[in-house]
């Protein structure tokens, strides 16, 4: 088998074994064990939390003492453990620090992952910028096909999910052993500080101005990363909200939707060799930058009618918004580094991205919504008005009824409702990435020399 090959199967259950609950999670929380809305939020916050110190750690490991597909294998064996426990669990407490630990075993992966790749198609010989993309591309499938096949299999609200993304985590282990050795770089001399013995000079990449500009920038755009996995699906859901879209195919099928965004990935993935050889690494995470304000803008002015358009657009943007940085920014990581804090540079990324921005994310959206883009209403006619319909439609009187709100004489209501002010939200998101953009584009000093492109 080729190493080509050997490493796509490695990506494809990558990913495998991650979108085979992350979709789903929420109709087994909310729909089978009935649990709190607020405790959700912080199930996701693990992914953050794990990120801030495990791929760090785990890249330490790599660099210094443990070959990385061992390590990778101790990781995915110990996920799958903790997915196989899950579905025992029965109250949301114990799910949230089993959870955390689960995260704690995959999020490193990712980056070892990454790793592993780059370590054998090197010793290959073959150009990282065009090799890489087409294997990565195919843990997105990976994504997409463990989506559909917990859906498909009736168990998108029942712990069988679990199960399969901790069968498939099981042999990914398994097949660990088959992956290109990749030792770690023991090139610490026997009078080296502590520092230096536990990979912490890693961290000493932060004195170097650009790469510490480009921590940063990675920390703010990871903040973007996470809102509309967190907001989008919801976002289109409640359009249901409008009687006159109430039937539209976007509500019905909100998740169809958004998984063109996967689907894009899958073929933007492919045209990175493209855009960085003719542009370059900044210009293709300025590209990704600005993807990512149309991805917002597009959000906040599309509707399931007339602006249908725009909301396909944005989700097909999302393959431009969300690899170009990805894998552009770890491509960066890994030509600006060198190869003895190499896997330890591939985590601080990670941590910055998926870390420290998906934690400043998700609490920051969460309270600058809560605070400015909520409204609320006590007034029948004024709701009516803002969902474009009367008081007497009869979806806009349903509406009221699935929130058990009454409608009184006087023509107030009996509790507030609270609606989120989508468009302002994403329009404020779409903001905050094109100043993100233009000071990355100000500030962040790259220079782009081409390379011929190589026979493999």
């Amino acid at each position: 088998m080729s190493i080509k090959l050997r490493l796509t199967i490695m990506s494809f259950f990558q990913f495998f074994v991650w979108g085979a609950w992350l979709i789903t999670i929420a109709n087994y929380w909310f729909g089978t064990k009935q649990w709190d809305g607020t405790q959700f939020g912080a199930i996701f916050a693990t992914m953050g939390i794990a990120s801030l110190f495990m791929p760090t750690l785990m890249g330490i490991i790599a660099d210094r003492w443990i070959n990385a597909e061992r390590l990778y294998f101790f990781l995915h064996l110990s996920y799958a453990a903790v997915l196989f426990y899950l579905p025992q669990v029965n109250d949301p407490n114990t799910f949230f620090y089993a959870m955390l630990a689960a995260m704690c075993f995959y999020m490193p992966t990712l980056a070892l992952s990454n790793s592993i790749a780059y370590t054998a198609l090197n010793e290959n010989n073959y150009d990282l910028v065009k090799a890489f993309p087409p294997i990565r591309v195919f843990g997105t499938v990976g994504f997409i096909v463990a989506m559909w096949i917990t859906n498909l299999t009736g168990n998108k609200a029942t712990a069988y999910q679990f199960y399969i993304a901790g069968t498939a985590a099981l042999a990914l282990s398994l097949y660990a052993f088959t992956l290109p050795k990749c030792p770690p770089k023991k090139l610490q001399q026997e009078s080296a500080s502590w520092t230096q013995l536990l990979g912490l000079e890693a961290f000493k990449l932060f004195g170097n101005y650009k790469m510490a500009l480009f921590f940063i920038f990675s920390m703010f755009l990871g903040a973007a990363l996470q809102l509309t996995n967190a907001y989008g699906d919801v976002f289109l859901d409640e359009f249901k909200f409008y009687p006159k879209f109430a039937e539209s195919f976007v509500v019905k099928y909100s998740t169809i939707i958004m998984s063109i965004s996967q689907i894009s990935e899958t073929l933007f993935i492919l045209a990175i060799p493209f855009f960085l050889k003719r542009f370059g690494i900044k210009k293709v995470m300025l590209i990704s930058m600005f993807a990512w304000v149309l991805r917002f803008g597009l959000f906040s002015f599309g509707d399931p009618a007339g602006g249908l358009w725009m909301i396909v657009l944005s989700c097909i943007v999302y393959g431009m918004a969300f690899d170009f940085f990805n894998i552009s920014g770890s491509l960066f990581v890994e030509t600006s580094t060198t190869s003895s804090i190499r896997s330890s540079a591939q985590g601080l990324f990670m941590m910055m991205t998926n870390g420290f921005g998906a934690v400043f994310g998700s609490f920051a959206s969460g309270w600058i919504i809560d605070h400015y883009f909520t409204k609320s209403f006590q007034n029948g006619q004024d709701l009516a008005n803002y969902l474009d319909t009367n008081i007497n439609d009869m979806h806009f009187l349903n509406f009221l009824k699935e929130k058990s709100i009454a409608l009184l004489p006087d023509g107030t209501l009996n509790n507030n409702i609270m609606l989120k002010d989508w468009h302002d939200i994403w329009l404020a998101f779409a903001i905050y990435t094109l100043i993100i953009a233009v000071l990355f584009a100000i500030f962040f000093r790259h220079k782009h020399e081409r390379e011929p492109l190589n026979s493999k």
